[in-house]
């Protein structure tokens, strides 16, 4: 079938969440569109896409290293069979946990997914190792977070990766935004609205399924 109404037919059922065969006919067979699904999320293009999309991106617009952020968020996900945990913000049911990284405009640098059990301070090095593009030569990097990521262990992983750690307890920051200082880690919130608005990307695997890093930042 054409490449094309494959490709549009796999972003239709991630907006939508809708099941394969509720596909519309207008992108063709729905058993044809997840067929080229399985194909390319095994062979890796999905990861692929984004990682040319953001060289491209930093070609023509340049990545903001200066200033990330990183931040996790707990998914739903009452069927999967990996990458689950008990989630202490919903009555103790299955779910998933996002975390992930981005540039000081929002996009998405990193993802890893764990189960919602996970606190946020444990994943830092995961995040931060899975980077699918790095700044070339001696970038200053600032990392800004939550207090969930407050502990020794964490500053000296962020230090590690050559960030400069900005740490900041809630009441803090908002004391902090009230005396004139810019808030800098809504971006990564509003990064996680984003993924949220793809209902098929609950994120229940040991991994991101590659299909994530295809659409989301772009989309936006």
């Amino acid at each position: 079938m054409d490449y094309r109404n494959a490709f549009e037919g796999i972003a239709f059922i991630l907006r939508t969440g809708i099941q394969w065969k509720a596909l519309p006919k207008d992108y063709g067979s729905s058993n044809s569109v997840h067929r080229y699904f399985q194909k390319w999320a095994k062979e890796g293009l999905f990861l692929k896409l984004w990682m040319k999309g953001l060289a491209e991106y930093d070609e023509m617009e340049g990545i903001a290293w200066r200033r990330q952020s990183i931040d996790g968020c707990m998914t739903k996900a009452p069927t999967a069979q990996e990458s689950v945990g008990h989630n202490p913000t919903d009555r103790e049911k299955n779910g998933s946990k996002r975390h992930i990284l981005v540039d000081e405009h929002g996009v998405p640098l990193s993802i890893v997914v764990t189960g919602a059990n996970r606190h946020d301070v444990t994943q830092v090095e995961a995040v931060l190792k899975s980077r699918v593009r790095k700044p070339r030569g001696k970038t200053k990097q600032n990392l800004c977070a939550d207090a969930g990521y407050q502990g020794k262990e964490s500053e000296k992983t962020m230090k590690m990766y050559r960030y400069t750690p900005h740490i900041r307890p809630r009441g803090e920051e908002k004391k902090a935004i009230k005396e004139g200082y810019k808030a800098r880690r809504w971006v990564v919130e509003v990064a996680h609205s984003w993924f949220n608005r793809f209902r098929k990307l609950p994120g229940s695997r040991k991994q991101p399924h590659p299909i994530w890093h295809s659409f989301n930042w772009r989309q936006a």
